[in-house]
Formats: structure tokens, C-alpha cells, sequence
């Protein structure tokens, strides 16, 4: 009998493959991805799912300090979101269909599967992540199905003839969640209409916020080191989980984002991004402190490019790792500590502390110059002089036309 791996959810969709796969003649291992949403109470719930539905062998596995050096530290550095809007929260697919093929090769399956449909961008990324490691086949039940008129109530079906029950959905809305936050979609998010106060997981809606607080972030060249808050400190992975929380609380990092997707249809979804969007602020506020001009411009970038890739799905590129090396390069000197405050609906970096911001004695922007005037008037007109002598000489045809 053959051995199939299969990224296992414990929805719908993942249910269906699991018993279309065993009927297909495979020995089906599950695996659940745990990359930082999910609790104990859930894990075990999918676990117990896969048992019921008939996978030979269930395996959880938690990716969350994976998600946090592989993703959330080159995405700080590069100071980008994806079309500038969307702070690419699908990055833990690539981790997933990476931890696949990792399970395939200690277990010696022959197969890997996912359940992914043939409408999104997801497909994609599983599909290069898997195809780039390993030469297996790849099995998509739910891809082989998009021909029926209404592949829910198909799968459903399908489940209810074979004595399983159908998993109820816990919320309108199709909902991704991990450690970088959460993204919605379904319902009038599609339908390009105002999404309900309940289409939330992690931040408040603003008509219930109040009040201000502090948080502190700790750097060291780059990597965020520590967070303080009133409600206690974290560190790794495990500051996202707390700024989310906190950051949640004033209704930081939601947003509506409308993508041009890779299968070319326009895709709105709801985010949120807490943790991130307070990660954001005050990594960029540091960045600008200790930076050269030239390498604050750059690391956008570079950080645009980079989101592009992961987004795309084109995270085993070998011009992923070219784009850290630099992104990674530029922050030795991003060392200190940002004060953070937190107001309904806003994050601002109120203070920056670091050993690193270059300086020149005796001089403050717009307020103390250390040189002379006759220095400053020398450098305004030769600064200008590109633009003022073309400005003339066109005054000078103008003149001689008339």
C-alpha cells in the first residue's frame, strides 16, 4: 500500500481528502502545522478529528520559532508589505508544505498531499514549495473536484454516505490564523461591501477603545529581543503572541486589503496584524535613527521584492536567501530600545534610545548648525544648480520665441 502525507487542518476540505485518499488505496499520515494560533484544547481536537475520519497516523508539529526567524525577522528588515498594503500573514504555507516533505522523507511516503481548490493563491505555494524539494507526486482532492457545481455541498455529501459527520464551521467567514495574525474573507468581504464588527479575531473594534498605554521593544542588531508591556515580558515568538493581545486591545493592524491575486482575479480580505504593525513602527523608527540615508531607501526595496517572493509562493528562489544576506548586512547597527504608544486605532514610536544615531557636535536639525552660512549658501547653490541653469535656459527660449 502506498503512503501518503497530507497537510491536515481538520476542516472540511481536509477531512474529505483524508477519506478520498484512503479510498484511493493510501496509507494516509495527517499533519498538523502548528505555527502559533492554534492552543492545546484545538491541537487536540484536530488530532481526535484525523483519528475519526481514518488517517492511519496523526502528527502535530509547532513551526512557530521557524515562522519568527524565517519570516518575521526578514520581513521587519525590509521595512515592506506586499503591494504596500498586505504584511504577507500567508508566509506559514511555505513552512507547511516544507514540513511535508520533511515528514515524507523520515516516514518514506511516496505521495504528498494537500487541500488546496484550484481558485486561490495557495495551490501555488504548496505546489513550488513540494515540487522544489522533492520529485513525489503531488495528490490535491479537492483540486480534482472544482467541476462540481458546488464542491461543499459534494465533499458534505460525500462525508454524511460514509457515516462521518460534517464539521460545523465556526464562523461565516473563512478564516487563516497564525502567529502573524489572521486574514478573512467570505460573505460581504467578497461581495466588496463594509465587513460586519464580528469579521475580527484579533483587534477591537474602535467604538470599543479607550484609553493609552506603553509598550517597550528591545533591539539587537535588528532582531526584536524583548517586549515590555503592563501586562509582563516576552521574548522570540512569543512577543507577537503578547503585542498581538495587547495591540489588539486598541484595534491596532486591521485593515482591508484588495490583492491582484496570481491566478489573476481580484482577491479582499480582512487583516489583522497587531503584533506586526507594533514590530513595524518600531523597528522603522530605529532603522531611520541609526541608518544611512542611502540604506533606509534601499531596504524598501529590497523588502518589496522579497514580500513579492513569498507571496508568490517563490520561497525556495535562490534570490530569497540573496535578499536576507543584504537585509540581514544592513542592520548590524540596529541596536537600542522604542517606546511605543498605543491609542485607539494608532501605534506611534514616541521614543527612540540608542548609542548608534550619527551625529555631528555642535549640530541639531533646524535648530544649531555647526558650519557657517557662507558654507550653507555655498552648498544650497550648488545643490540647486542642475535644475536652476535648465530653468534658465529655458526662460532664455521662451524669451527669444516671443
Amino acid at each position: 500500500m502506498k503512503h501518503a502525507v497530507l497537510a491536515f487542518s481538520g476542516g472540511l476540505d481536509t477531512s474529505y481528502c483524508v477519506l478520498r485518499l484512503r479510498e484511493d488505496g493510501y496509507k494516509v499520515t495527517t499533519l498538523y502545522v502548528h505555527s502559533g494560533a492554534a492552543d492545546p484544547e484545538a491541537e487536540a481536537k484536530i488530532a481526535a478529528r484525523a483519528e475519526e475520519i481514518g488517517a492511519d497516523q496523526h502528527i502535530t508539529e509547532n513551526a512557530s520559532e521557524e515562522l519568527w526567524t524565517d519570516i518575521v525577522l526578514p520581513f521587519l528588515w525590509g521595512g515592506a508589505r506586499r503591494q504596500g498594503r498586505y504584511p504577507v500573514l500567508c508566509a506559514d504555507r511555505s513552512i507547511i508544505a516544507a514540513r511535508s516533505v520533511a515528514l515524507a522523507d523520515r516516514l518514506g511516503a511516496d505521495v504528498i498531499g494537500h487541500g488546496c481548490t484550484g481558485m486561490g493563491n495557495d495551490q501555488v505555494r504548496f505546489d513550488t514549495e513540494i515540487r522544489a524539494r522533492t520529485d513525489r507526486p503531488i495528490l490535491t482532492p479537492i483540486r480534482d473536484i472544482q467541476d462540481k457545481e458546488n464542491v461543499r455541498a459534494y465533499e458534505e455529501e460525500f462525508l454524511r454516505e460514509r457515516g462521518f459527520s460534517v464539521p460545523e464551521r465556526a464562523s461565516a467567514f473563512s478564516v487563516n490564523e497564525n502567529l502573524l495574525g489572521a486574514t478573512l474573507s467570505g460573505g460581504p468581504i467578497d461581495k466588496w461591501q463594509e465587513p460586519p464588527v464580528e469579521a475580527r479575531v484579533f483587534t477591537k473594534s474602535l467604538a470599543k477603545v479607550t484609553g493609552s498605554e506603553r509598550v517597550t521593544i528591545r533591539f539587537e542588531n535588528g532582531c526584536p529581543v524583548s517586549a515590555k508591556t503592563g501586562d509582563g515580558e516576552a521574548s522570540g515568538a512569543d512577543m507577537l503572541r503578547l503585542l498581538n493581545e495587547r495591540l489588539g486591545a486598541y484595534g491596532i493592524g486591521y485593515g482591508i486589503y484588495t490583492g491582484d491575486t496570481l491566478v489573476g482575479l481580484k482577491g479582499r480580505i480582512v487583516f489583522e496584524a497587531p503584533g506586526l504593525t507594533g514590530l513595524e513602527e518600531a523597528h522603522t523608527a530605529l532603522c531611520e535613527a541609526v541608518s544611512s540615508r542611502a540604506q533606509n531607501a534601499f531596504r524598501r526595496v529590497v523588502g518589496e521584492k522579497w514580500c513579492d517572493l513569498i507571496y508568490d509562493g517563490l520561497t525556495a528562489d535562490a534570490l530569497r536567501r540573496d535578499l536576507e544576506a543584504y537585509l540581514q548586512s544592513s542592520q548590524a547597527r540596529t541596536t537600542g530600545e522604542v517606546d511605543l504608544k498605543l491609542e485607539p486605532g494608532r501605534v506611534t514610536a514616541v521614543e527612540v534610545r540608542t548609542e548608534n544615531i550619527p551625529e555631528r557636535a555642535g549640530s541639531v536639525y533646524a535648530q544649531k548648525a555647526a558650519w557657517s552660512g557662507a558654507v550653507a549658501e555655498g552648498f544650497a547653490e550648488l545643490f540647486g544648480q542642475s535644475t536652476v541653469l535648465h530653468a534658465k535656459a529655458g526662460r532664455a527660449s521662451s524669451d527669444g520665441a516671443s
